[in-house]
C-alpha cells in the first residue's frame, strides 16, 4: 500500500465507534506515526471537549503532537498543539456577533417555513459557534451514535415525501440557500439525514487551511495526503454526506476512501472500503 506523507481522518464512525468508546485503538497506531514524524489530521463535526475525553494530548509526548492538528466544529477551529503539548487555535472563523444572529434568525426562518408551508416539525441547536442545528427527525434519537445511521436517509426522504417536500433534501438546501441569501449570506448548507446544517463553514474550511499549513511548515503537497471518513455517501441527488466536503478544489488530487457499510453512490474518487473502524485501525497500523 501508498505510504502517505499526511492523514487526514474524521473521528466519529471512522477512528472511533462512538465518542463513549474506548480511544485506545486508534491512539496506539496514531502514537507509532507521529513517532515517525507524519501528521495525523483529526477533520470532524465536533469540538475539542468530544475528542478522547477532552484530553487527546495526555495520550502522546508534547514531541509528538507537534505532528497532530486538529480542523474542528465545521470549519469552526484549526487546532495545533504548543511545545509543551498545550492544545492552541491558530486559526478560527468566529463571527461577530451581528453575523451570528443573522445566522439565528435565517435558521428560524427556515424552521417557521418549513412548519407554515409543509406542517413539517424542526428543532433547532443554536449553540454552535457559527452555524445552527437543524433536527429534521425530531422523534428519532441517535444516542450516543451521532453520525449517520443506516436507514436514516431513506426515513428522512419517506418524512419529506409525506409532508409533500417532493424535491426532497435538494429542497431543503435549495430553500436554506436562498433564505440566507435574502439576509446577504451565502452560507454552507450540509446535511447527515437528522440534522441540517447552515452556516458560515464547513470542513472544506479545515481542509484548505492545514493543507495550506502543510505545505509551507513541510512541503507536503495535497497529492502525498489521504482523507479518511464514512459520510461520503449520496443523500440524495447530488448531495453527499458531510466527509465529502474534505474534497476540495486544494484537495482534489489526494486519496479518498470510506469505511461505512452504507450502500449508495459516492463522489467521484472515492474508494468505498467499508469495514468501519477497524478498516481504518488496519490501515493506519499498515501505515505504522
Amino acid at each position: 500500500m501508498k505510504k502517505y506523507k499526511a492523514i487526514f481522518f474524521d473521528w466519529d464512525g471512522t477512528a472511533v465507534v462512538s465518542r463513549d468508546s474506548p480511544a485506545d485503538p486508534v491512539i496506539e497506531p496514531m502514537k507509532t506515526l507521529l513517532q515517525k514524524g507524519v501528521p495525523l489530521i483529526i477533520i470532524s463535526g465536533t469540538t475539542y471537549d468530544r475528542i478522547a475525553g477532552g484530553s487527546l494530548e495526555s495520550y502522546f509526548t508534547s514531541e509528538e503532537l507537534q505532528h497532530l492538528f486538529l480542523g474542528l466544529g465545521r470549519g469552526v477551529f484549526n487546532y495545533r498543539f504548543d511545545s509543551i503539548g498545550r492544545p492552541v487555535i491558530w486559526k478560527d472563523l468566529i463571527p461577530d456577533m451581528k453575523t451570528l444572529l443573522k445566522i439565528h434568525e435565517i435558521c428560524f426562518i427556515i424552521h417557521q417555513r418549513l412548519l407554515e408551508d409543509y406542517y413539517f416539525h424542526t428543532d433547532i441547536v443554536f449553540t454552535r459557534p457559527n452555524y445552527c442545528k437543524i433536527d429534521l427527525m425530531v422523534e428519532n434519537d441517535r444516542g450516543g451514535q451521532l453520525f449517520m445511521q443506516s436507514g436514516e436517509m431513506e426515513t428522512l426522504k419517506t418524512l419529506l415525501a409525506d409532508h409533500g417536500i417532493r424535491g426532497g433534501l435538494p429542497d431543503l438546501i435549495r430553500l436554506s440557500r436562498e433564505i440566507s441569501g435574502s439576509y446577504g449570506l451565502n452560507l454552507s448548507v450540509t446535511c447527515d439525514a437528522k440534522y441540517l446544517e447552515v452556516g458560515l463553514s464547513d470542513k472544506s474550511n479545515n481542509i484548505n487551511d492545514i493543507l495550506s499549513l502543510l505545505r509551507k511548515e513541510c512541503n507536503i503537497l495535497p497529492e502525498d495526503c489521504c482523507y479518511w471518513g464514512d459520510e461520503y455517501v449520496g443523500l440524495d441527488e447530488k448531495v453527499f454526506g458531510s466527509d465529502s466536503f474534505m474534497m476540495t478544489e486544494a484537495s482534489k488530487t489526494g486519496y479518498f476512501f470510506d469505511v461505512s457499510e452504507t450502500e449508495g453512490p459516492r463522489p467521484e474518487g472515492v474508494v468505498h472500503l467499508g469495514g468501519g473502524v477497524q478498516t481504518f485501525w488496519d490501515f493506519l497500523k499498515n501505515q505504522a
